[in-house]
C-alpha cells in the first residue's frame, strides 16, 4: 500500500474542503491516489462544495461577538441560499465561529482579492528587498515574494486565515465543511471589528471608510 502523507492530505483538503481526517480515509482507500481519493469523497458528499460555490446566497444571519469584559465586539453577515438552513444548528454555529475568529484574529480584509493595490505593491517590495538584503540569489526572489506574500494574505486576509479553533484548516476551509454537510453555498458577505479606544478604526469610520467588507 502506497504511504499517505501529510503533503498529500493537505493537498486533497485544499482542493476540495473535506475534513482531515476525510481526506485522509480517502487517500488510504485510493492507495495514495489523489484522483481516486476525490472520486471517494465526493461519493461519500463530502467534496461537494465546489459546485455550489456558484449559487447565489440571498438568505443568511448576521451575528455578534461580544469578548469578556465588553471591550471587544464583532458583526458579520453571513450568506446562505435558504431561511431554512440559515435557522439550523449548522449554519448558526458557524456564523458564531466566524464572528469569534473575527474578534481573535483582527483580519484587515475578507479575501485576498480585497487587498488594496497599494497595500499589496508595498508588501511585494518589502518582501523583495529583504530577500535582496538576506544574499538570496536573484533567480529565486520571485519565488521567495509569492511564498512571503502568501504568508501575508494568511495574516490579513479572513478567508485565508487558519482557523483559531482548529489551525489546520483555514476559514475558507471550514466553511466548505459546511457547505458540504448542509448542500447550500455559504459565503461571508462583511464583517465589522470593534475595540474600545481604537482611535484610528474611529476616524476612519468618520471618513466613510470603516472596517467592513465588500460584499462577496
Amino acid at each position: 500500500m502506497a504511504e499517505v502523507t501529510a503533503a498529500m492530505v493537505k493537498e486533497l483538503r485544499e482542493r476540495t474542503g473535506a475534513g482531515m481526517m476525510e481526506c485522509k480515509k480517502a487517500l488510504v482507500e485510493a492507495n495514495g491516489d489523489p484522483g481516486d481519493a476525490e472520486v471517494l469523497l465526493r461519493k461519500w458528499g463530502i467534496a461537494s462544495a465546489g459546485k455550489k460555490a456558484a449559487r447565489a446566497t440571498r438568505q443568511g444571519l448576521i451575528g455578534s461577538y461580544i469578548h469578556h469584559g465588553s471591550q471587544l465586539g464583532v458583526l458579520v453577515e453571513v450568506n446562505c441560499e435558504s431561511d431554512f438552513v440559515a435557522r439550523t444548528d449548522d449554519f448558526q454555529e458557524l456564523v458564531h465561529d466566524i464572528a469569534m475568529h473575527v474578534a481573535a484574529a483582527d483580519p484587515r480584509f475578507l479575501r485576498k482579492e480585497d487587498v488594496a493595490e497599494d497595500v499589496l505593491a508595498m508588501e511585494r517590495d518589502i518582501a523583495r528587498t529583504r530577500a535582496l538584503n538576506e544574499g538570496k540569489p536573484e533567480k529565486v526572489v520571485d519565488r521567495i515574494v509569492e511564498g512571503r506574500l502568501q504568508k501575508f494574505y494568511e495574516e490579513v486576509c479572513l478567508l485565508e486565515q487558519p482557523f483559531v479553533k482548529e489551525a489546520t484548516m483555514t476559514v475558507a476551509q471550514l466553511i466548505k465543511t459546511k457547505i458540504s454537510k448542509l448542500g447550500e453555498n455559504i459565503s461571508v458577505a462583511r464583517f465589522a471589528r470593534f475595540k474600545v479606544g481604537d482611535v484610528a478604526a474611529v476616524e476612519a469610520s468618520r471618513d466613510g471608510a470603516g472596517s467592513e467588507t465588500p460584499q462577496a
